[in-house]
């Protein structure tokens, strides 16, 4: 159960100064406070700003028992090490070129991380992401949360056919995130081939020095009214 109405009144802030705020519909707001209907990431994270509190608390007590945790199916024959519960930070990684923000190079850039979530019994996390667009589904959806596990960018370090976060360079200053399926490309060994689960997305060969940051992805959380 949602607390957006409860935390909105009890801070005496109307629907409408929510929709000035927010910026989102109001039809859509008010959908969200009766739990009309499924509400992304994205549109929580605002309401969150708006009433000055964290995502967290908006999804309240029951939160563990509307959120699906999919560990991804994994083919490789090491097995990891599972925590019984782990805070991982959710990051926005928009302004950032690896998966990490590391500020100054020394530490975690604080500001980048926009929440934290609580996973039990997985293997060890970095950080999680929302996914954005269509490549994966319907295995992913826009507006759940990819979990990962950064790795070093070598074909060595590299369990092809699983499912990957990558960082891949746009320019000198910027990097196009992305969730894929890495397979051995027919290029030669300094490519990997990057494959979607939505038919409608082709595969592409990628240069490995294209690449500034992998994480194998270990999770996937979806949030449910």
């Amino acid at each position: 159960m949602l607390k957006i109405k409860e935390i909105r009144l009890r801070k005496k802030i109307t629907q409408n100064e929510m929709v000035v705020k927010t910026g989102i519909p109001k039809r859509s707001y008010v959908d969200y406070e009766n739990e009309i209907q499924d509400i992304s990431l994205e549109r929580l994270r605002k309401i969150a700003t708006a009433l000055d509190v964290s995502v967290a608390e908006l999804l309240g007590e029951e939160y563990y028992s509307n959120t699906i945790i999919e560990p991804v199916v994994s083919s490789r024959k090491t097995k990891d090490v599972f925590y019984e519960q782990q805070m991982v930070p959710i990051f926005n990684l928009e302004a950032s070129m690896g998966l990490v923000p590391i500020l100054n190079g020394d530490g975690i850039d604080e500001e980048k991380i926009l929440d934290y979530i609580s996973i039990p019994m997985m293997p060890s996390c970095d950080g999680a992401i929302s996914a954005t667009g269509d490549s994966m589904y319907p295995l992913l959806k826009a507006g759940d949360l990819v979990a990962y596990k950064s790795i070093a960018v070598e074909r060595n370090s590299i369990f092809f056919g699983e499912m990957y976060l990558l960082a891949i360079r746009v320019d000198e200053t910027t990097t196009m995130k992305t969730i894929k399926f890495v397979h051995p490309s027919e290029l030669g060994n300094e490519f990997i081939k990057i494959v979607s689960h939505n038919q409608h997305h082709a595969p592409k060969d990628i240069n490995l020095n294209q690449i500034v940051a992998m994480g194998l992805v270990r999770a996937s959380i979806r949030i449910h009214n």
